[in-house]
């Protein structure tokens, strides 16, 4: 049968450093955590009923596909409990979709723009990635 690819990840083993890149389904506060507290960053889309507070609004570029980039705190009772770090949350526009796309990372060093290229290019990565 097909397992769901969050209970693969939980079970690949990376090293502190790595990046991780993936889709939607991935929404799972504590394998968040665990990788935020060893090292590893996440870039994926933030469930759109999750509920967060920010926590400071940084500085957008001029002339990018950026309309956003937060420091945001879970405020959802499992969600805090589970995943109480301090998260970044970056608004892109998609100019091929005419559409908005909230990302979720734990990276809070990089741009926002490289964030952005991070997600989109997961696509390759899958593609390169598979057997």
């Amino acid at each position: 049968g097909k397992k769901h690819d969050v209970t693969i990840a939980r079970k690949v083993p990376l090293a502190p450093g790595s990046i991780v890149a993936m889709d939607r389904g991935y929404n799972d506060y504590k394998l968040f955590a665990s990788w935020t507290e060893n090292g590893i960053f996440f870039v994926t889309r933030l469930k759109e009923n999750a509920g967060y507070e920010v926590v400071e609004e940084r500085t957008v570029p001029k002339n990018r596909n950026i309309l956003a980039d937060q420091f945001i705190r879970f405020t959802g009772f499992y969600a805090q409990k589970n995943c109480p770090h301090t998260l970044r949350r970056v608004v892109v526009w998609d100019k091929e979709k005419q559409r908005q796309i909230v990302l979720l990372t734990n990276h809070l060093r990089f741009g926002s723009t490289t964030i952005s290229a991070i997600y989109k290019d997961r696509w390759q990565i899958e593609l390169f990635s598979r057997p």
